[in-house]
Parts: structure tokens; sequence; C-alpha cells
């Protein structure tokens, strides 16, 4: 076993069951964020947690601006974590642009995946209209791109309430603000570039491993119109609207996130 590799990515194995499942986080997150599913899993299930280099208690001299310039870079880290630790015909939870960094991985090497699970995930943020509706326009991505290069702790504290969209939990954006924060702010505007920037719309018709699709009410991050899309593109996929608001159901709902997901695994 290549411990290298578990300890880059802060690789954590708990649960009694033989099956395994991985939760991966999205941007501006660590594998803490798993926290109040990960109990209702451990019974039956394998369960693997890590880091993406950069993020958490990952190791960051490990980080390459050159690898990680796209989505394949850390799909290639995924790929490491379930060979290292032998996960075939694993179940891949991804948030957020981990949907779409579990896809590539899947495509590459499909003996690891036997389901996955898209979280509020996104193969294109920026729209193209007439033809494509992400929910942002360029010229928004890069305001924002430019608020994280001059004043990190204001673009943390500016979007951490809109992307949560729980107003009244007020607790839940505090949260998301400090994990924001506590990133090395070069990696996660590489990173920010990256996943808003990214286009995997080519690849979804590549994508053969059955998925369930969760989307969100009121997700500023993935609207309705990205879900109904993936799920036109993506064979084998299960589209599900959730009464859950904002872009982090795991954090905000995590008993409907939970039971959303146990349904789908429940269907042979």
């Amino acid at each position: 076993m290549n411990t290298d590799i578990l300890t880059r990515n802060n690789v954590n194995v708990l649960g009694r069951g033989k099956q395994a499942i991985v939760f991966a986080h999205g941007f501006g997150c660590d594998q803490n964020m798993w926290r109040h599913m990960v109990p209702q899993f451990e019974q039956d299930y394998r369960i693997v947690l890590f880091d993406y280099v950069g993020s958490g208690a990952s190791q960051i001299n490990d980080y390459s601006p050159d690898k990680y310039n796209s989505l394949n870079g850390y799909a290639e880290d995924v790929l490491d974590v379930m060979d290292t630790l032998q996960l075939e015909n694993a179940i891949f939870v991804g948030h957020s642009v981990s949907g779409m960094i579990g896809m590539l991985a899947s495509i590459r090497q499909k003996k690891y995946f036997q389901r996955m699970v898209m979280l509020g995930a996104s193969p294109r943020y920026v729209n193209e209209l007439p033809t494509y509706y992400g929910g942002f326009d360029r010229n928004e991505i890069d305001e924002l791109l430019q608020m994280m290069q001059m004043n990190f702790i204001g673009w943390a504290s500016y979007l951490a309430p809109i992307v949560m969209q729980n107003q009244e939990r007020q607790e839940l954006s505090a949260e998301l603000e400090k994990s924001f924060c506590s990133r090395d702010p070069h990696i996660a505007r590489q990173f920010a570039e990256v996943t808003f920037l990214s286009d995997c719309r080519s690849e979804l018709a590549s994508a053969s491993v059955p998925t369930l699709i969760l989307q969100c009410a009121d997700d500023s991050i993935s609207p309705p119109e990205v879900g109904e899309y993936m799920h036109a593109q993506l064979k084998n996929s299960t589209l599900r609207h959730m009464k859950a608001t904002g872009h982090y159901p795991h954090l905000s709902h995590p008993e409907e996130t939970t039971q959303y997901i146990k349904d789908y695994l429940a269907i042979s």
C-alpha cells in the first residue's frame, strides 16, 4: 500500500461494511463537511474520506500549479487513492466540483466505480446562451476571481452566505466562511479558476456509471437548469429535486441528503 498517497490526501477509512463509499468534498471545503452524514453509513459501508491537495490536512507541499491546472489532476489523485485502497465497484459521492472530478475519473478507470452520486454538480458554470445556461456570465466569474485576488477575506465573507442560502442558520455560513479562509489564497484562487472555467459537457456522453443527480432548491452555484441538462446528457442517470436550499445540503439538510442517497442505493 502506498502510504505516501494516503498521507498526501489525508485519507481516513472507517465503517464496518464491505462495499466502499467515497465522499469527495467540493471547492473551499474538506472531508469534515461530511461529518453529519458519515454516521448514517458507518454500519453498512467502508467509508473513505480524503482532502484534495491544498485543502484540509492534505500535504500542501505536494501542490503543483501545473498538475492542478485542470480537473484531470484532481481526478488522477482520486484514482490514486482508489487504487491504493483497492476500491473496485465503489460508490462515489461527489459534492459540487467533485461530481465532475469523479466522473472524469470514472471515464478513465470504470472498474473502481459502481455508482455515482452528484450533489450540486455542474459540467459548466458559464452561460453560453441561448444553447446553455450554467448560472453565471463570464464577467461575473472574472469579477469573483478578481475579488479573491484583491481581498481574499472579503471574498469569503461575501460568498459564504450567498451559496449557503440558509439565512436563519447563520452558523452554517460562518462555518463555510471559516473553511474558505483556512485555504492558501493562491491555491484557492487557482482551484476556483479551474472549477468555474471548466467545461465537462463533452465528457458527459462518455460517462456510463449509473448516477444519482441531487438538485437543491435555490442553489446559486448549480441552478435547476443544470440538473436537467446533466440528466438529459448522462446515461443511466436519475434526477431528484430536493427541498434543501443552497449549495451545501450535506451541512444544512444532512437527513434529507442521506435519505435520497440510501433510497437510490437500495434500488438493485
